[in-house]
């Protein structure tokens, strides 16, 4: 029987715990799981590509999940996942308007593969208000981000924001 294979993309600048928890559940729905580390420069990211991919190989080590292999790709999701033999795209749900968004993506997926399926999974309720964005711009502020990282992620996050600089106290 074939491996069954599933990609979960995504910039994880940086890893939050939201993201650890679709990871940890996504691999227990596929034989192997790949994280896909892409780029996408409109998201102003505060980690190399080659930093995330570090951080995500780390975290996921540090939880004991066994299955999974983290790789870069700078290219169509569908061409990335079909290179990869994947036969299903994971990703993570918070709120309705990732449902939208989200749901939009994967018909326009289906239209580009329709052989590679979309499995959504809702963020568990304690971790659905994370969001990478949102732990940078805390972070920026001097805001505390222990509750949405690991310690790790929190030290490399505190220390890149201690070399760029604050944004202000209010």
């Amino acid at each position: 029987m074939a491996q069954r294979i599933g990609v979960y993309p995504g910039t994880f600048d940086p890893i939050t715990l939201g993201h650890l928890d679709i990871i940890r559940r996504g691999a227990k729905l596929v034989d192997k799981l790949i994280i896909g580390v892409t780029t996408n420069p409109s998201k102003n990211p505060m980690f190399t590509p080659e930093e995330r991919m570090a951080m995500v190989s780390r975290e996921v080590a540090d939880q004991g999940i066994d299955n999974v292999e983290v790789v870069g790709f700078n290219a169509l999701l569908m061409k990335f996942a079909r290179a990869q033999g994947a036969s299903v795209i994971v990703r993570g749900l918070r709120a309705v308007a990732d449902f939208e968004y989200e749901y939009q993506m994967a018909g326009m997926n289906q239209q580009l593969d329709a052989e590679i399926e979309t499995v959504f999974l809702m963020a568990d309720v304690s971790l659905q208000p994370i969001a990478s964005k949102l732990v940078k711009e805390i972070a920026l502020f001097g805001g505390e981000i222990a509750d949405f990282v690991t310690p790790m992620v929190r030290d490399e996050v505190v220390a890149r924001v201690e070399k760029l600089g604050r944004l202000g106290d209010y």
